[in-house]
């Protein structure tokens, strides 16, 4: 492998990610992840422990969030139960996960206790 393979691979993906609705944003959270994670939806390949980057503009929120993250799992294409493709990620920790783990759950309050499906689990 080349010094710029090894570079390219090394560095982590870059998504952008848009939720507009409560709705949205209880099927790309996911709580039971350490720290807890989000669902990016994705048609490229990934491997389990790669890192990625996401941008998220949230709802009404005119700025941005940037988090860091590692992939936690895949959901390949045709996954059971009709779940989307795309990517499970848990946020790394670091102050500004935690403050958007609050934000979330402030948000979704008495949803995460929903039996309503989500794209991960």
């Amino acid at each position: 492998m080349s010094t710029a393979d090894t570079a390219t691979a090394h560095r982590p993906g870059v998504f952008s990610l848009v939720i507009r609705s409560k709705a949205s944003l209880y099927a790309a959270w996911i709580p039971l992840l350490k720290g807890g994670g989000l669902f990016l939806p994705s048609n490229r390949d990934h491997r389990l422990g790669e890192e990625v980057i996401v941008l998220l503009s949230l709802l009404d929120d005119p700025s941005r969030i940037s988090l860091q993250g590692i992939v936690a799992w895949v959901n390949p294409a045709h996954t059971a139960g009709n779940r989307p493709q795309g990517i499970g990620i848990q946020l790394q920790d670091s102050e500004q996960a935690r403050d958007f783990r609050k934000k979330v759950e402030g948000l979704l309050a008495g949803a995460l206790q929903s039996s309503r499906p989500t794209h991960t689990l």
